[in-house]
């Protein structure tokens, strides 16, 4: 059997490795996502007071941290037993949206735009965003810069930090903002509107209009999996990132689960493979399958092309038009093309610029009631938002004095790794014919996973490998007897 490794892989945050098993015949038997990181934030913030963890948990990232300090603000709050201000949720979800939009751009031009500007083809050293902005022109490429700082001087003036945020706190947010810095943020928010109109514009014109790319995107024996998938959803079952309930709908869209976000154990599992460090969660009341999709498998998907899929719309006018095109375009709800992730991701952009924009205009998003200071403590909170990635969940236990003695976090990449293990199985089997393969060919399998926009920094961590070890053996003298090394 001819074994084909893909390390890295490339174009995501973190370390992984596909392994792909080709049979006598040259065809695959089986393909890997695997991941070689181990993660240790659980225990480590054991024994910390709980009001540290919006603080320590974002380290988990760098992409991302604004994700893990919003779900870890809402979980100190719920062990706190308290419901923060109005005008404190506002300016949460408002500071959240601009992390959206900050990631979701730095996905589709850097990480994605590679495949679909240049071509999944296009020679390896051209595959990069430099590659990109040499095709489609510096203005362009300003602009995706330009916009992306507006985003990261958001999270910087509601944050305190334009990445490891410190704002949230148990009972709200550390500071208001004053009107000069809403009037600033309404500006750069309303050219965030116009960027992601734009963007939408470059992928119908670069991706749709191209019958090729659309074929790729299309093709069910490559990039197309019937799963289940999860989402955030408001009260009229809308997407919202920040606050709402869990909703699950089937491969054929319908409703099969709602809950809050403290009975998250009731529908979720996650279970351990001895080839990866890196769990999957699964859906409790189906159970798991193994690596299989349909009604009968307990996968489920999130990030943007399931939370779409999830709700019933967007809550903004302009990006609900572009969910209603997208739908019409693909054969209607729910879309189980994984390619489609790219242009759920996009709609995102528009929806996180549009909401942005109204929360940045309510009038109560200059008051200074931002902040309840707790007075008792229910010793057990749990936090859920969408993150750019999917649905991230944060689970803490405390004792009496708000000291944490037990931490559970789920992560969106977690949740999807399952389906990027099929995904990349299956692209491969697709791709991979007689045993021919080429630079282009391992790309595509890449592609497979790399629409989910996966964070592996998240889900694990350590330095890619055997974990390093020494041990020094003395007697009781201290003399060194043996030194035993894996390093």
């Amino acid at each position: 059997m001819k074994r084909i490794t893909i390390d890295p892989i490339t174009r995501l945050e973190g370390h992984g490795k596909i392994e792909i098993f080709l049979n006598d015949a040259g065809e695959v038997q089986n393909a890997y996502l695997q991941i070689p990181e181990l993660r240790g934030f659980e225990k480590f913030c054991e024994g910390r007071p709980v009001e540290e963890l919006p603080r320590i948990t974002p380290k988990i990232c760098g992409v991302c941290p604004e994700a893990h300090h919003m779900a870890s603000a809402k979980a100190a709050d719920a062990v706190y037993g308290v419901d923060i201000p109005a005008p404190a949720k506002k300016l949460r979800e408002m500071f959240y949206c601009a992390h959206m939009i900050h990631s979701h751009i730095a996905h589709f031009y850097a990480l994605a735009a590679p495949d679909f500007v240049l071509g999944p083809d296009a020679p390896a050293a051209e595959r990069n965003i430099l590659g990109v902005v040499a095709k489609v022109g510096v203005d362009i490429g300003k602009e995706v810069i330009k916009h992306r700082a507006f985003a990261q001087n958001i999270q910087s003036i509601v944050g305190g930090r334009a990445t490891y945020p410190v704002c949230g706190l148990p009972g709200g947010n550390s500071k208001a903002i004053n009107e000069q810095e809403r009037k600033d943020i309404e500006n750069m928010s309303r050219s965030c509107v116009e960027f992601s109109k734009f963007s939408l514009k470059i992928f119908e014109d670069v991706v749709l209009k191209n019958k090729t790319y659309l074929d790729i995107i299309l093709a069910k024996d490559l990039y197309y999996l019937e799963t289940y998938y999860m989402g955030l959803v408001d009260k009229n079952n809308r997407v919202n990132f920040y606050d709402g309930d869990v909703r699950v709908v089937s491969p054929k869209g319908a409703e099969t689960a709602r809950f809050k976000p403290d009975q998250y154990l009731d529908f979720v599992e996650e279970r351990v493979e001895p080839w990866t460090y890196l769990k999957f969660p699964y859906l409790k009341k189906i159970g798991w399958k193994g690596f299989t999709d349909g009604e009968s498998s307990g996968m489920v998907r999130v990030a943007p092309l399931a939370r779409l899929n999830a709700a019933d719309g967007m809550a903004t006018p302009l990006a609900q038009a572009e969910y209603e095109k997208m739908y019409k375009t693909l054969g209607g709800k729910p879309v189980h093309h994984t390619l489609a992730f790219h242009w759920a991701r996009l709609i995102e952009l528009l929806y996180a610029s549009e909401r942005m924009l109204e929360l940045i205009q309510d009038k109560e998003i200059t008051s200074q009631d931002v902040r309840i200071i707790p007075t008792s403590i229910i010793g057990e909170g749990v936090g859920i938002v969408e993150a750019p990635r999917g649905t991230l969940i944060h689970h803490y236990k405390t004792d009496k004095e708000g000291m944490v003695s037990s931490v559970n976090l789920i992560v969106a990449t977690g949740f999807n790794h399952a389906a990027m293990n099929l995904s990349v199985a299956k692209a491969a089997k697709g791709l991979i014919k007689g045993g021919k393969v080429t630079d282009g060919l391992l790309n595509m399998v890449e592609m497979a996973f790399r629409a989910y926009d996966p964070c592996m920094s998240c889900a694990t961590h350590s330095l890619a490998g055997s974990m390093p070890l020494i041990v020094t053996i003395k007697d009781r003298s201290g003399k060194t007897l043996e030194v035993v090394r894996r390093d």
